[in-house]
C-alpha cells in the first residue's frame, strides 16, 4: 500500500510498530521512545490516539498479550523474530482491547505490516496466529463481521 493511501490509523500502526520494535530491542521506556519518535518524525496524517494507545498499551500488558498468543505459537514468544513479535503483540492488543475495530481489519492491518517489515513468509505466520486468536477472543457475532 502506498504511503499516501494509508489511513491515519494505518499510519499510526506503522509508526507504533517501529516504536515498539525499538522498545523491544532497547528496553527504553515507551514515554522516552514516544518523545524521540515525535522529535524525529512528522506527526501529520497520523492518528495520535491510536499511536499512543499501542505504544503505551502493549508494554503495559505484554505478559497478558504473550499469554494470549502462546497457545497459537509454534515456539516460545522470545524465539519469534522481533518484528513478528511486535506485530503479533500489537494485533493481540487490538483484538483484545479494541473490540470496536472489526477483527478482519485488525488481521489485515498486521498482515500488511508483516509483508512490509517482516521476513518473506512472516505475513502467513502472522495471519494464522491472529486468525486463531480472533476466533478465541471475539464472540461469534464479531467473528462473522
Amino acid at each position: 500500500m502506498a504511503a499516501s493511501s494509508r489511513s491515519p490509523r494505518s499510519r499510526a500502526r506503522r509508526s507504533a510498530l517501529q516504536a515498539l520494535y525499538q522498545w523491544q530491542m532497547t528496553g527504553q521506556s515507551p514515554d522516552s521512545i514516544a518523545e524521540q519518535f515525535h522529535d524525529a518524525r512528522p506527526r501529520r496524517h497520523m492518528d495520535e490516539e491510536t499511536f499512543s494507545e499501542l505504544l503505551q498499551g502493549v508494554p503495559a500488558r505484554v505478559e497478558q498479550l504473550d499469554a494470549r498468543l502462546a497457545p497459537f505459537l509454534d515456539r516460545p514468544i522470545a524465539q519469534v523474530d522481533a518484528v513478528e513479535r511486535a506485530i503479533l503483540r500489537m494485533g493481540a492488543f487490538e483484538l483484545t482491547e479494541r473490540k470496536d475495530v472489526p477483527w478482519r481489519v485488525v488481521i489485515n492491518e498486521y498482515v500488511e505490516l508483516a509483508r512490509e517489515f517482516g521476513a518473506e513468509q512472516s505475513h502467513r505466520y502472522v495471519n494464522g496466529i491472529l486468525d486463531s486468536l480472533a476466533h478465541s477472543v471475539r464472540d461469534a457475532s464479531r467473528r462473522t463481521g
